[in-house]
């Protein structure tokens, strides 16, 4: 499974941004997908995940309330929804797959990483 993300560009603080992450090839169904970023000289972090039936979904306290995560099976594509974006949001935006969606979304759990997806905020 090789994951590929879209959808980063440069935004205004308060706006809002959709990240798409699909397959290369295969489907994304048997799996949780993760969200992750990573600003310059911060460690990775988790943002949010979903489980392969949507049924389980996790966020990072800091983005709760503000983005959520989403898939679409007949797209075989998973979303993240960002909205009232803030420039400590600025960061790559990597997506990658589990076997579980937890809470403390560890980024040693995930594998298939995608490249990421550059997200600017800024005025």
């Amino acid at each position: 499974l090789q994951l590929v993300e879209s959808g980063g560009r440069w935004v205004q603080p308060g706006g809002s941004l959709r990240l798409s992450c699909s397959p290369s090839e295969g489907s994304l169904d048997p799996y949780v997908v993760g969200w992750f970023r990573q600003a310059p000289g911060k460690e990775r972090e988790g943002v949010a995940c979903i489980s392969s039936s949507g049924g389980t979904v996790h966020y990072a306290e800091a983005v709760k309330g503000r983005f959520t995560v989403s898939s679409d099976d007949a797209k075989n594509t998973a979303y993240l929804d960002m909205d009232s974006l803030k420039p400590e949001d600025t960061a790559v935006y990597h997506c990658a797959a589990a076997g579980v969606c937890e809470r403390t979304m560890t980024p040693r759990s995930f594998y298939s990483w995608g490249q990421g997806t550059q997200v600017a905020v800024s005025s």
